[in-house]
């Protein structure tokens, strides 16, 4: 049931709006002025508020204004005797639902309340699902080298600074750039993923930068970039070690000038993009072979994270395994089964050559052809091959 608020000084609107409200099955709470509704807001939860703007003590447009600072998910639907164009452009402004005057039309009223309680519903979905996807891709560990990435992430998240992951295939570089995007000031634009290894050599750069309709054979029309697709947020580069020496040349030009040129074309075209880089291999040797500029490198490698093997942090293997198997009960359906101890102590002495990957389809396996506990047998047994 929606829970609705009336803030008003005028005793005979509130009690009018109660009957109303309260006829369409709503639970209803009143409040005599701005101050006690503020104060009702901020510590309860409400679908809707119904405020009046004149008040005592506290204004409905200050009390509008200070339960979006306070981060209050309630849609406030504004009701004045003075209904001017001024007011209603000022609520508005200020993040009000609607605006309707005194005395209210029944009809437009609640045709406002019900709009106003699905935009609440809306609202409510929209952070229980950011919540969602940002523990999918929580970190997970509390081993002294992933306390220092998560402190790492943490520091360099707000800023504007480039970063480049190292560490192993499986170890976890993805979730690392994908947690710098989700606590930086760009979380609400693109996080565009580009996996080098996987493209050509001669397609990279129109991958990367987009191409005129025209530019070769079969670019039969324009086609935008990754860089562009990223614009006001995040471009992640993954196995950037692989990139090709000419692409390297004009990644390095966009990070200089934040500008980018399509390929077969000649317009430069203004960029605002925040790059994330990783890479399995060791540049620095690749820089002595010749297989990556080392120009570039300093451009990406202003804060580095790397991100240690599942080796190397074995004490975070419980914590993983409790999540994969949270996770994939989700995916399958059905309470998510456990690990006897010995078990556990079995899976934290292998070699994990896959990191983290690896435990994941171990876990999954597990999960599929083990019964409510999984034993030490299981674990001998289904973690010793084609892992």
């Amino acid at each position: 049931m929606a829970k609705i608020l009336i803030v008003d000084d005028e005793k005979s609107i509130r009690a009018a709006l109660r009957d109303i409200l309260e006829y369409e099955d709503y639970e209803v709470e009143e409040a005599k002025d701005g101050e006690e509704g503020l104060h009702m807001i901020l510590n309860n939860h409400y679908d809707v508020a119904l405020c009046d703007i004149k008040m005592p003590k506290l204004e409905g447009l200050e009390v509008l204004l200070k339960a979006g600072e306070a981060g209050r998910a309630t849609q406030f639907i504004m009701i004045s005797a003075f209904g001017s164009v001024e007011n209603a452009v000022e609520a508005t402004k200020r993040g009000a639902y609607d605006f309707i005057t005194k005395p209210p039309d029944l009809n437009r009223l609640l045709v406002s309340v019900r709009n106003a309680i699905e935009k609440a519903k809306l609202v409510a979905e929209t952070v229980d699902l950011k919540k969602r996807i940002f523990k999918i891709n929580e970190i997970v560990g509390e081993s002294a080298p992933i306390r220092k990435v998560k402190e790492t992430i943490n520091r360099v998240a707000p800023t504007e600074a480039r970063v480049l992951i190292t560490g192993a295939n499986g170890s976890g570089k993805e979730m690392v750039a994908k947690q710098i995007h989700e606590k930086s000031n760009r979380a609400n634009k693109p996080l565009v993923e580009v996996n080098c290894a996987a493209i050509p050599s001669e397609l990279i750069e129109s991958e990367l930068f987009g191409y005129e309709k025209g530019a070769f054979t079969g670019a039969v029309k324009q086609r935008i970039g990754k860089f562009e697709q990223a614009d006001g947020g995040t471009l992640f580069l993954d196995e950037i070690g692989d990139m090709s020496l000419s692409a390297q040349a004009k990644v390095l030009r966009a990070l200089q000038e934040n500008k980018i040129t399509r390929v077969g074309g000649d317009k430069e075209i203004k960029i605002n993009v925040r790059v994330i880089a990783a890479t399995n291999k060791d540049l620095k040797r690749e820089i002595s072979e010749g297989g990556f500029r080392e120009d570039l490198y300093h451009r990406l490698n202003v804060i580095p994270i790397h991100v240690p093997p599942l080796a190397e942090r074995r004490e975070d293997i419980p914590l993983l395994a409790e999540k994969f198997l949270y996770d994939i009960s989700q995916e399958y359906g059905g309470m998510p089964k456990i690990i006897a101890e010995d078990a556990m102590q079995h899976l934290q002495s292998l070699p994990w050559t896959g990191n983290v990957r690896e435990l994941r389809n171990v876990i999954e396996r597990l999960v599929i052809m083990c019964g409510d506990e999984i034993l030490l047998e299981d674990v001998r047994l289904y973690a010793s091959f084609g892992s």
